[in-house]
């Protein structure tokens, strides 16, 4: 076997300036960038601090008692964090997502849900206000969150089996907790509940059927995720990747499935409703996703933008250069200005990194892409 390599970066510091305009023009809603892709979803990590060390995103090795973590002076503040988001919201961003790390380690992560939660569309509509956690710590948190004004919650939970997810996790956190904070979501009133599983071939491949089975028809959608290489640390190999349309397969030789339409314009997952005997859709039994970034890159409407816990914005999960946003924020910049240095780094996007992976052999990467940051620091 191939030793395994982690090389020892930091590329938090890589970063552009955000340049106003000489001329401010306000925001229309109508950002698109070189593909035509609209802003419309805004992913902000509060934290890039988490409590487990998933070996695809925080492998200990690096992640060590060591490792130096953002000082909170660094951090953007819930109130520089609303702001921002209120400006994205005036170029059309309708959903944001806390991300981290694990968003649930900022303290006082409530407040910071109420001020979004405030927040309103040019005519007038609330956002979808959402959140991405391993749930180590949402059953004490649920009813906070919801009653702060979180709309939906989103789960990673690699496998049912104590022994396959403490080997992922890496911090021997057992399954049993993170089932206990879904249960408590849904007992608090949280919609749309979903679940991430990153499948790993040779890992946790032999998950997909027990968490299909536990899933069904409680109404949580379980969505399987490609092993992507993200960042520069977890030592992807793409025969690590197990196919979407296998993991698929798999599920169809026991469990009957139709394809679903897209719930919307950008979306990540393949939906894939459970089938009754009739084989049609049976909404009671629900369905499931599947997010192929490796395998069938959908890079062609990818409407997401990404906010770093320190302010930088990323229009990418695989950049490797960000635009720093808070130095903006405290050299006292307008809200007009902050806005319009915001447009055009959107207008000149052109990122398509799937895309161009999928396009070259095995294992290859876009020669242009660098160093790419890491997903704890960003978000998935």
């Amino acid at each position: 076997m191939a030793e395994r390599v982690i090389p020892l970066v930091d590329e938090r510091a890589a970063s552009r300036s955000a340049v106003v305009p000489s001329v401010l023009q306000a925001p229309t809603g109508l950002l698109q960038d070189q593909w035509g892709r609209p802003l419309r979803d805004l992913r902000i990590s509060v934290t890039d601090r988490c409590n487990f060390r998933c070996n695809y995103c925080m492998p200990k090795e690096v992640f060590d008692k060591n490792y130096q973590y953002l000082p909170h002076s660094s951090l953007l503040s819930f109130e520089e964090i609303t702001r921002l988001a209120q400006l994205f919201v005036q170029h059309g961003v309708r959903k944001l997502r806390l991300t981290g790390g694990e968003p649930l380690l900022r303290k006082n992560l409530e407040v910071l849900i109420a001020q979004l939660a405030e927040l309103r569309t040019p005519d007038g509509q609330p956002l979808d206000l959402t959140l991405t956690t391993n749930a180590s710590l949402l059953a004490r948190k649920a009813q906070a969150l919801k009653d702060a004004g979180l709309n939906r919650v989103t789960v990673s939970l690699d496998g049912l089996n104590d022994e396959v997810f403490r080997r992922m996790n890496d911090v021997d956190f057992p399954v049993a907790d993170v089932l206990d904070g879904i249960e408590a979501a849904r007992a608090v009133g949280l919609s749309d509940i979903k679940v991430n599983m990153v499948v790993k071939r040779g890992t946790n491949d032999d998950q997909i059927l027990p968490m299909a089975r536990h899933f069904r028809g409680t109404g949580v959608t379980l969505r399987f995720i490609e092993y992507m290489d993200v960042g520069a640390t977890n030592g992807w190999r793409m025969n690590e990747v197990l196919p979407s349309d296998d993991v698929i397969a798999r599920l169809r030789t026991e469990l009957p499935l139709i394809p679903l339409e897209p719930s919307s314009r950008g979306e990540t997952a393949v939906r894939w409703g459970y089938a009754d005997a009739a084989g049609q859709h049976d909404p009671q039994l629900g369905e499931v996703g599947v997010i192929s970034s490796v395998t069938h890159a959908f890079c062609g409407d990818c409407n997401r933008a990404r906010l770093s816990t320190e302010g930088k914005l990323y229009l990418c999960l695989f950049a490797n250069q960000g635009w720093d946003l808070r130095s903006l924020l405290r050299s006292g910049a307008s809200n007009a200005e902050i806005a319009a240095a915001i447009a055009p780094i959107w207008q000149q996007r052109d990122d398509r990194y799937s895309q161009m992976r999928s396009e070259m052999p095995p294992d290859a990467t876009p020669a242009s892409s660098g160093r790419r940051i890491e997903m704890s620091y960003i978000g998935g």
